[in-house]
């Protein structure tokens, strides 16, 4: 499951824009709807408290702040989604970035929410799918919605980043 250097940077490209998209999506629905937006500045902190060798917490909202969490969140927010894509293509192999189809982006972002359901939210204290918050069934829900509309975002950006290529060649 290797991918040339050229489609690894496309990969790339097309996870920045699925994390675009999917931040779009985001505020779109808070706007709407009134849906909280997620803090990306708890991921930088639980990332920080990494090197203390601190990787559970029992709240990382009450966990201490550090220094320059939100720019370390965002910015892993962003390198994360760049994996996923990275991860994504190795799956369904380079060709279905020169001919993206949706049901394939659609799953994986679905099934993408395993990560923040299994690792981050119990590492955030959190519980396993967030079943120690005051609503579960909405922090399930609204991690759901946004690993969805990853997986839009990965086929809406490759469609995008090859319709690009098409004009540049």
């Amino acid at each position: 499951m290797s991918i040339e250097a050229a489609s690894a940077v496309t990969a790339v490209v097309v996870g920045l824009g699925a994390t675009l998209f999917m931040d779009a999506w985001a505020l779109v629905m808070n706007r709407a709807l009134n849906v909280p937006l997620a803090n990306y500045c708890l991921v930088g902190r639980w990332i920080r408290h990494m090197p203390e060798g601190r990787l559970m917490h029992a709240s990382i909202v009450d966990a201490p702040e550090m220094d320059s969490e939100c720019v370390v969140g965002w910015i892993a927010h962003y390198v994360i989604g760049a994996a996923y894509a990275l991860v994504f293509v190795a799956i369904v192999s380079e060709t279905w970035l020169a001919q993206p189809t949706l049901i394939p982006a659609l799953l994986f972002g679905i099934v993408s929410v395993l990560v923040p359901f299994l690792i981050m939210q119990p590492a955030f204290g959190s519980g396993i799918a967030a079943s120690k918050t005051p609503q579960p069934t909405r922090a399930r829900l609204r991690s759901l919605m946004a690993h969805t509309s990853f997986g839009v975002g990965l086929y809406a950006t490759a469609v995008g980043v090859r319709y690009a290529l098409r004009l540049a060649g």
